[in-house]
């Protein structure tokens, strides 16, 4: 979801698209998890998040919320986020010398993370955020390299549909203002995108699509 922000006071001025080099890598983080920490409910997950959770793990989404995610209201609409714990607000899978043990299935956030996404005219550029990561020296890396993550363009193409979905979500409910009409929304979006489980021997982006079509003929977006 989107943030009010100055890309003057958090960024260094520029955009950034796949195939440039950013500022950002810091060696593998070694000896620091300051961004797994006091990170409250703020790390929401999508549902390429979750497919590549619990696929990856071979675990439920309704298990997951037994101790790592939980639920919180993100403008409007109820949405998953990583669970937080202890006086430090640890991170459920920073195991103890502090390395997250998901590594490879880490959330979107997460991947890349010091960089945000600044969404414009249904697509976005990521840029960095200067202030969030205190580990120092930081390297040169393409971005598509720090993100991580195979069929890019797909993947991309998926966060903007997903952005822009819940966007209207957000604006039905408030022309809407119905308590009726609210709970049928998040319950609906939390069984199809969520807890609905996804099949590990299929495209994720082909079963997101059709869940997609789905809602939006329901919903009326």
């Amino acid at each position: 979801m989107e943030r009010e922000i100055d890309m003057k006071e958090v960024s260094d001025g520029r955009l950034y698209g796949p195939r440039d080099m950013v500022k950002a890598d810091c060696g593998g983080c070694a000896g620091c998890s300051q961004c797994c920490e006091s990170m409250g409910s703020t790390i929401i997950l999508d549902p390429f998040d979750v497919w590549r959770l619990t696929t990856g793990l071979g675990v439920s989404f309704e298990a997951l919320l037994e101790d790592k995610l939980e639920l919180n209201l993100v403008e409007g609409i109820i949405l998953p986020n990583m669970k937080t714990s202890g006086e430090q607000e640890r991170c459920g899978f920073l195991n103890a010398e502090g390395r997250c043990s998901i590594h490879g299935l880490r959330p979107g956030f997460c991947r890349i993370f010091p960089l945000g996404r600044l969404y414009e005219n249904h697509s976005f550029q990521y840029f960095l955020q200067v202030h969030e990561c205190p580990k120092e020296p930081k390297s040169k890396v393409k971005v598509q390299k720090w993100i991580d993550t195979p069929d890019l363009k797909r993947n991309e193409k998926f966060i903007i549909d997903w952005h822009y979905f819940l966007k209207e979500i957000t604006a039905r409910l408030r022309e809407q203002d119905g308590e009726k009409y609210q709970k049928m929304v998040d319950l609906y979006i939390l069984k199809s995108f969520y807890q609905k489980p996804w099949k590990k021997g299929r495209d994720f982006y082909e079963q997101f699509d059709e869940r997609l079509a789905e809602a939006k003929g329901i919903l009326k977006i």
